[in-house]
């Protein structure tokens, strides 16, 4: 036997939020129920539903907002990064992530994480790379990245 629950949220293969769906008795009462992933089928469920849909939608306008804001702060970025180097050409180690998200707030002063840089690899060798920052909403930052040989010093 399966009872109809109204999915307040989105679970994994299970539904999206607002979705009726059926679902064995016990997932429902103890898990779906006390998490607030699901309610009964009530018009009083129906109602809930729709003011938290209008409370995510106000949520999800205002970090788009802020992402906005902070592409506008990052337009044009490009970020220049010294390295040793073995030959002039190829690095002693690599430049990761964490080296480009801290050289990007040094430009700008703009806190990001490093889950929100796009590489495609590390970068090993001298040059110019492209890479990209997801700031979430769809807004994405494509930004230049150029690595110069730091000239080892003198010993």
């Amino acid at each position: 036997m399966q009872i109809e629950a109204l999915l307040m949220d989105n679970v994994k293969k299970l539904g999206k939020s607002g979705q009726i769906v059926k679902v064995a008795p016990g997932y429902f009462r103890n898990y779906l129920l006390p998490q607030g992933l699901a309610a009964e089928v009530t018009e009083a469920a129906r109602r809930r539903l729709k003011k938290l849909e209008a409370e995510r939608a106000l949520k999800a306008a205002e970090e788009k907002k802020a992402a906005l804001e902070v592409a506008k702060s990052l337009k044009d970025l490009s970020i220049t990064v010294s390295a040793h180097t073995t030959d002039g050409k190829r690095l002693y180690g690599s430049v990761g992530a964490g080296d480009i998200v801290a050289a990007i707030e040094a430009n700008r002063g703009v806190k990001l994480k490093r889950s929100q840089l796009s590489l495609d690899d590390t970068l090993k060798e001298v040059g110019e790379y492209e890479a990209s920052i997801d700031l979430g909403h769809d807004v994405v930052v494509k930004f230049k990245i150029t690595i110069l040989d730091e000239e080892a010093p003198a010993a």
